[in-house]
C-alpha cells in the first residue's frame, strides 16, 4: 500500500510543457536572503503547467537589496534567461508587490532605472496575485537550505584543484596622463606560459576608461588564447565594484563599458574580477605607463640589455682606428648608424 501510494504520488507530479504561439503566459516570482527564482507556467482548462524554472544564488552586495528590488532582479534574470518567451508571448506578473508603480516613476535612477529599459522591451502586464497555485514552486527554489545548494553546487561543479588548474590569470592595468593613455596586460595560462602586452591608446580618456580598456583587450585576447576559466585581476576599484555589483555605473561611458565588459565575461564557463593593490601589478603597471608615454621618438623594437657587472669594471677592449676598413667595419657602421651590411 505505501509502494503504491508513492506511485500515485509520483504520477501526480506537474510536467514541463510547451507553450503555444502568442499564449498568454504567467510569472511567479519569490526572493528569499540568498536567492531569486521564478516559475514561468501556462494555465489551460483553470490548471497550471509549468514551462520553465529559473533560479540564481544572489552575489553579496546583492544581499542588501530591497525586497523589491530583488523581485525585480528576478524578473530580469527571468527575462534575459527566458528571452524567446517573453518576446513572442504576453507575459502576466501575478505579484502582491508594486513593481509596475515603481518601474513606471519617472525619477527613477540607478539600477532600478536600467532594469525598467530593458524590462520596458516585452509585453509585460502586472496583476496582483489572486491564489498560490503555482507561487508555491517559485518558493521551494528560493528556499532551498543553503546546505542542500552546497551539495548541488558540488555534484555539478568539477572540484576545486580541479578548476585551480585549468584556471588562466589575467593581470590589467590603465594609465592615463597628459602624453596619452596606455594599457598593460599580462596573461598566464594553466600551463604556466607567460603573455605580455602593451597598448597604446590614441584617444582621450579618463584613468578608469583605461583600466576598463585595459580589461575588455585583456578579456578579448585570453579568448583568443583559448580559456576557459579565468580570474581576472584588475588596479581599479571602481571597476571591480561596479562589476561585482556594489557600485552603480552612473556615467554613460562607464555604462557602456561595464555592458562590454559583462558581455566578454559570459563567454567564458567561469570567470571573476578581483581588485590588487598596484604593488601587487607591478608588470602590468610598468607596460601601461610604458604605452602611455609618447614614444615617437622610439624604435618600434625596444631591445633590452642586461648588465650582469657594472660597466666601470677594468676590461680588455680591443682598440682600432675608425680610419681603417676591415672585416669589423660593416658591424660598427650597423651598430653606431643602423645601416646593414
Amino acid at each position: 500500500m505505501a509502494f503504491q501510494g508513492i506511485k500515485s504520488r509520483l504520477a501526480e507530479l506537474p510536467t514541463l510543457t510547451a507553450p503555444k504561439a502568442r499564449e498568454p503566459l504567467v510569472v511567479y516570482l519569490a526572493a528569499s536572503e540568498r536567492t531569486v527564482s521564478a516559475v514561468l507556467v501556462v494555465e489551460r482548462n483553470g490548471v497550471q503547467t509549468p514551462i520553465y524554472y529559473v533560479s540564481r544564488t544572489i552575489a553579496d552586495a546583492e544581499t542588501r537589496f530591497s525586497t523589491l528590488e530583488k523581485l525585480v532582479l528576478s524578473l530580469l534574470q527571468t527575462a534575459r534567461r527566458l528571452r524567446r518567451y517573453f518576446q513572442g508571448n504576453p507575459i502576466h506578473v501575478l505579484t502582491n508587490y508594486r513593481l509596475q508603480n515603481v518601474l513606471s516613476k519617472p525619477e527613477l535612477s540607478g539600477r532600478l532605472e536600467k532594469w525598467a529599459i530593458e524590462l520596458g522591451e516585452h509585453a509585460i502586464e502586472y496583476k496582483p496575485r489572486p491564489a498560490i497555485k503555482g507561487h508555491v514552486l517559485a518558493n521551494f527554489i528560493a528556499e532551498v537550505p543553503q546546505e542542500k545548494q552546497e551539495e548541488c553546487r558540488k555534484e555539478i561543479e568539477p572540484p576545486v584543484d580541479q578548476q585551480k588548474d585549468e584556471v588562466s590569470k589575467l593581470f590589467t592595468d590603465g594609465a592615463s596622463n597628459d602624453e596619452g593613455a596606455g594599457a598593460g596586460l599580462r596573461i598566464t595560462n594553466p600551463e604556466g606560459q607567460h603573455f605580455t602586452y602593451a597598448i597604446r591608446l590614441e584617444f582621450k580618456s579618463t584613468n578608469n576608461e583605461a583600466e576598463y580598456e585595459a580589461l575588455l583587450a585583456g578579456l578579448r585576447i585570453t579568448k583568443k588564447l583559448g580559456a576557459q576559466h579565468l580570474e581576472a585581476h584588475v588596479n581599479s576599484m571602481l571597476v571591480a565594484n561596479q562589476i561585482e555589483g556594489s557600485y552603480d555605473a552612473k556615467d554613460d561611458k562607464m555604462v557602456s563599458y561595464l555592458a562590454q565588459a559583462k558581455a566578454l565575461m559570459a563567454a567564458f564557463a567561469t570567470c571573476k574580477v578581483k581588485h590588487i593593490k598596484r604593488s601587487e601589478n607591478k608588470q602590468a603597471d610598468a607596460l601601461s605607463k610604458l604605452a602611455s608615454v609618447g614614444f615617437e621618438h622610439l624604435a618600434k623594437d625596444v631591445r633590452i640589455e642586461v648588465l650582469a657587472a657594472p660597466l666601470t669594471m677594468n676590461r680588455e677592449v680591443y682598440v682600432c682606428s675608425m680610419a681603417e676598413t676591415n672585416w669589423m667595419t660593416p658591424i660598427v657602421t650597423y651598430l653606431a648608424r643602423g645601416i646593414l651590411p
